[in-house]
């Protein structure tokens, strides 16, 4: 038998030898000593015992067994000599006691390259051995900026803690979130059971995923089963059976396709117009009698974003009328949001508005397990096929009240209430600063947090210093009766004044996408695009406005309907030209003063503006509850910090 397992595999030997030289591609093992050089390999770092995985050992230390072995480690040599004699003696040892021995690697960006047991590694691959016990050294590239380097560096991170070798992830970010998907602390070790468990539960995911096709996939297996976590969680994952397991991916397919796009959300700046004749709309049947939920994880009196969302859902009715019925779910997070969804699919609605980020892991739960039922999340820069994401750019109306409280500021200081670092809300602040120096060049905005504590110390904060003019919540919370402090309010002592404030139109929001919805446009434009669709509409479309008071002055508001005109038109954009960070850098490096960032930099800003006194809390300065939202929607620099 072991000679003709050695004929077999050099068969593959051959087959592997001849594709590779048609394709162009180098056919032998592949040398660390060449690849790095010899005389610069640098001291490498002593791991000692490691199962390593069979798939990440790819080639050898030296040049002198290269041309033994094909690419894919089988034997080249012929029948008759020394080589393949040796070869047929480890494959009888393998099959009567197994080999034990270990052999001896260095490991170079997750990939292993043999010293002593090349041939042992060619019998265990040809058996399709899982792992091989090997002593590990490990060679640390130099740390240039270059993406393939800083993920593996953050890989080692996720290492020390795991000691998980298996799987790879290919985006910035993954080892951390896995480490927190398996409800660990960043630095926070796994202990033995923890390791087992993953290899196994690993395994199995990887033939679900590639029984379902993940192999024709440019993705890794460790990016699928990441985006799988991010849907059912680790604990179901290790509770299924295969063919469980097979069903399930199955059904987040969209989810794990996505992984293999670069850019994969599609944003939506206008509505999607729609282009059907006016026979074909006469011929349509009318649309039957629709449900739809709107589902909050708070409720109207104690939170002004709750109470926002519901006026847009009074809006809908009363356009619609008879042709749907809405109905509101309050407090989910408390009554258990994948239970709330279920009660609402199980109450007869079709269409589900989900009205806050941490709603999100539930709804794209139910959207995979219902994929009848259309929902959608409120949330900016999430890249899920399932649920589409829906948010609007405040910061447009925002940099139009910056230049009211430029125009009203006597010296020169202005207050910003903030509450999360989330996407969206630092091109908000930095829109406002931006305002406010367009008016008054030398005047400085004061930055303060409410995720940190609570909105009433931060307040303070900015009141203690003597500030008069403060930018507060963009929305009302109603307590006890009374209006709590809204949009750009004058403080003189006791006495608080409304200056102008920023207007969330959700209704409008609602009402065009339910039209989509009824038309089919909405389910059309998610069939074209293999991408995530976020909704991010502007002051053009009528979901954001800025609302006057009457005490401003005559010539602040001429100065307001101007802004407004050339906003809405896109004369006038917020972020036109060279704009300098707080550290000095320049976003635009060409300094052309025409140029306009782009969509996918305004929203991924984790910077801000020179002229803001202030800094973006750390991770661990927030709230819990806080927490819980930039868990789901944070800017990237809070998401790296959970690495650290």
């Amino acid at each position: 038998m072991p000679e003709q397992y050695y004929k077999e595999a050099q068969k593959l030997a051959q087959k592997e030898y001849r594709a590779c030289v048609s394709s162009g591609v180098y056919p032998y093992l592949p040398a660390l000593d060449e690849m790095l050089g010899k005389d610069t390999l640098p001291k490498g770092v002593e791991l000692g015992l490691v199962q390593v995985p069979t798939d990440h050992i790819v080639g050898t230390k030296t040049a002198g067994r290269t041309a033994a072995f094909a690419r894919n480690f089988m034997p080249l040599l012929g029948g008759q000599t020394e080589f393949a004699t040796k070869w047929r003696a480890l494959c009888t040892a393998h099959l009567k006691e197994g080999i034990r021995e270990p052999i001896k690697v260095y490991e170079y960006m997750n990939r292993y390259y043999v010293e002593e047991g090349n041939k042992r590694v060619s019998v265990l691959k040809f058996f399709d051995a899982v792992n091989i016990p090997a002593k590990v050294t490990r060679i640390m590239p130099a740390r240039t900026g270059d993406k393939a380097v800083e993920l593996y560096y953050e890989f080692v991170e996720f290492y020390k803690y795991s000691k998980i070798n298996c799987l790879e992830l290919t985006k910035p970010g993954g080892y951390a979130t896995l480490q927190r998907l398996m409800g660990k602390k960043p630095d926070e070790a796994w202990n033995e059971d923890d390791m087992v468990s993953f290899r196994t539960t690993y395994y199995y995911f990887d033939q679900a995923f590639r029984q379902c096709g993940g192999g024709k996939l440019s993705i890794t297996t460790g990016d699928a089963m990441l985006a799988y976590m991010k849907i059912f969680g680790y604990q179901q994952l290790r509770q299924q059976s295969l063919e469980e397991l097979k069903k399930s991916v199955a059904k987040a397919w969209k989810e794990i396709t996505l992984q293999q796009e670069p850019d994969p959300i599609d944003v939506k700046l206008n509505p999607t117009e729609d282009k059907k004749g006016l026979l074909s709309k006469v011929l349509t049947p009318a649309p039957k009698k629709r449900k739809v939920a709107f589902i909050h994880d708070k409720d109207a009196q104690t939170s002004g974003w709750t109470r926002a969302h519901e006026l847009g859902r009074d809006h809908v009715q009363r356009v619609f009328q008879d042709k749907i019925t809405t109905t509101t779910y309050y407090n989910a997070m408390e009554q258990g949001a994948e239970e709330t969804l279920e009660r609402a699919i199980a109450d007869g609605n079709t269409i589900l508005f989900t009205t806050s980020p941490r709603l999100l892991p539930a709804s794209l739960r139910a959207a995979i397990d219902h994929p009848n039922i259309t929902i959608l999340n409120c949330s900016l820069n999430k890249s899920h096929r399932n649920v589409p994401s829906y948010y609007a750019r405040i910061y447009e109306a925002k940099f139009i009240i910056g230049a009211i409280a430029g125009t009203l500021s006597q010296d020169g200081r202005v207050g910003y209430l903030c509450d999360y670092p989330i996407y969206g809300m630092m091109a908000a602040i930095n829109a406002f600063a931006l305002g406010v120096q367009m008016v008054n060049p030398r005047a400085k905005v004061y930055l303060e947090w409410s995720s940190t504590d609570n909105p009433v110390p931060a307040a303070q904060r900015l009141t203690q210093q003597g500030i008069e003019l403060i930018s507060y919540q963009d929305m009302a919370m109603l307590q006890t009766g009374k209006l709590t402090d809204l949009g750009l309010v004058q403080v003189k002592g006791d006495s608080k004044v409304n200056l102008a404030a920023p207007m969330w139109h959700w209704g409008i929001y609602y009402e065009n996408i339910l039209r989509s919805i009824f038309a089919g446009t909405f389910q059309s434009e998610d069939a074209k695009k293999a991408k995530a669709l976020n909704y991010y509409w502007g002051m053009s479309t009528g979901v954001v406005e800025v609302v006057c008071s009457d005490k401003l002055p005559h010539g602040t508001q001429q100065l307001v309907d101007l802004l407004r005109q050339g906003v809405c038109s896109g004369q006038f954009h917020p972020f036109r030209g060279p704009l300098r960070t707080q550290d000095g850098q320049i976003i635009d490096g060409d300094c052309n003063q025409n140029h306009v960032l782009s969509v996918e930099q305004i929203i991924n800003m984790d910077w801000l503006v020179d002229g803001i006194v202030g800094t973006i809390p750390t991770y661990d300065e927030l709230t819990d509850e806080s927490k819980a939202t930039v868990d789901m929607v944070g800017i990237s620099r809070l998401v790296k910090e959970t690495q650290l």
